[in-house]
């Protein structure tokens, strides 16, 4: 089935926080975007819980610059505070990706056509995505069009390679992986939890390529969570039938 996408993202900042400064007042971006943030992008350009984006690569197409701004983020008691972030600034990437069904989502099953989501899909990217597009955090409002991956001129596009040491990945949500135990591996018997990935990165000639979430053996649990349920009713399968018109 058709199910791969291609496109542009850029925006005047990004914001891809590392979990070691994400809980403090101090945040510092990532040199690369996560795949949990490019996965985010997909979403926001269209996303149903009868299918899961996986993130296959990504270019990097301008040169890696930081900079440091003063901001003012709420406070859980209310108010603001004074913290200082370092964003990255003026980035373009070009992303390939795919979906794939979501086979822990049964009840959706009828949902499965095929072409059906790809239309829809390639169509919102056309548009510019369904929701706001932002590139690590709400604060960095980016802007997606359609583009052929790998066309034109890259930064790093004659470096051999660049390692990025350990980083965060993504997070394994129960509602796509199912019941798992401590480790993050399918368990039945398990229940479903809530687990965050971490790879070693890599970029070669300009371009990272993600591992599959499967393929990543760096795992941490986080805490308990139990997916949201989804019911094709009435109401839901007039939307599938009007979009199947479309």
């Amino acid at each position: 089935m058709k199910n791969s996408i291609s496109f542009k993202v850029s925006g005047r900042y990004a914001l891809f926080t590392d979990p070691i400064t994400k809980v403090g007042g101090e945040k510092c971006s990532y040199h690369l975007p996560t795949y949990e943030a490019i996965k985010g992008v997909l979403k926001s350009i269209y996303w149903k819980p009868t299918l899961t984006w996986y993130v296959d690569r990504v270019r990097v197409i301008k040169p890696l610059r930081t900079q440091t701004k003063g901001t003012k983020p709420l406070n859980w008691g209310g108010g603001n505070s004074l913290a200082i972030y370092t964003f990255l600034h003026d980035v373009e990437y070009q992303v390939e990706a795919h979906f794939e069904w979501n086979e822990y989502r049964t009840e959706l099953v009828k949902d499965r056509i095929d072409g059906k989501h790809y239309s829809i899909a390639k169509r919102m990217l056309e548009k510019g995505g369904r929701q706001d597009i932002f590139l690590g955090v709400r604060d960095c409002q980016a802007y997606v069009e359609p583009c052929e991956f790998g066309e034109g001129k890259g930064t790093y596009d004659a470096l051999e390679e660049l390692g990025f040491g350990l980083m965060f990945h993504g997070f394994d949500y129960p509602d796509e992986t199912g019941k798992t135990d401590e480790q993050g591996n399918a368990d039945e018997n398990g229940e479903y939890r809530l687990h965050s990935r971490f790879w070693h990165a890599v970029m070669k000639k300009g371009v990272i390529e993600f591992p599959h979430p499967k393929q990543c053996t760096i795992k941490r649990f986080v805490r308990n969570m139990e997916p949201k349920d989804f019911e094709l009713g009435a109401s839901v399968q007039s939307v599938i039938d009007m979009e199947v018109e479309l």
